[in-house]
């Protein structure tokens, strides 16, 4: 099945998604391999159904370097169906995000360093399982896409278009840099 990540304005972005309720379903068992799919295509390190336009409670974490995040730290895939963050610590941590249905943007934003989430994984297990830093980041961010949340709607302490932020953040020049 083919899918086309949603941008910014699109309803179903901004509306809560609505919990998985027959894990068994052909359709369902797709989408977790489709947005893990999906995901590594566009170079994200993590994604969430409304992305994809289905409003439902499904999102994979999918850190690992690539283009967008040169620095991300590498782990399998993890499909995480009905996630309910159950604890999180720390002082939050301001850091950058950006997102596949904001395209060209990144973001200042505040996080948990630490997260603790239960959810049923792609075997249908009910796992509880506990994050930090980065991912733990990746978790929020895309367990805010299931509440209708957008970073940007997080009160980002500073925006940037993608460029600035490659070459005054990451320092790289991505070929558009005079010499």
């Amino acid at each position: 099945m083919t899918h086309t990540i949603l941008q910014l304005g699109h309803p179903t972005l901004h509306h809560p998604a609505s919990p998985v309720e027959h894990f068994a379903d052909p359709t369902v068992q797709q989408l977790m391999g489709d947005l893990v799919r999906v995901c590594q295509e566009a170079n994200g390190v993590g994604l969430a159904a409304p992305q994809v336009g289905v409003s439902l409670q499904m999102l994979v974490v999918a850190s690992r370097p690539n283009p967008r995040y040169p620095h991300a730290p590498l782990m399998q895939p993890l499909v995480m169906v009905n996630p309910e963050l159950v604890a999180m610590a720390g002082e939050p941590i301001w850091d950058w995000e950006g997102c596949l249905s904001v395209p060209n943007q990144r973001g200042l934003v505040a996080r948990s360093p630490w997260v603790r989430v239960r959810f049923v994984n792609d075997q249908g297990e009910v796992v509880t399982q506990e994050f930090e830093d980065f991912v733990a980041r990746i978790v929020q961010h895309e367990y805010d896409h299931l509440q209708g949340t957008l970073f940007v709607e997080r009160q980002p302490q500073r925006l940037l278009t993608e460029a600035a932020y490659r070459t005054e953040i990451l320092g790289q020049c991505m070929g558009n840099c005079s010499p």
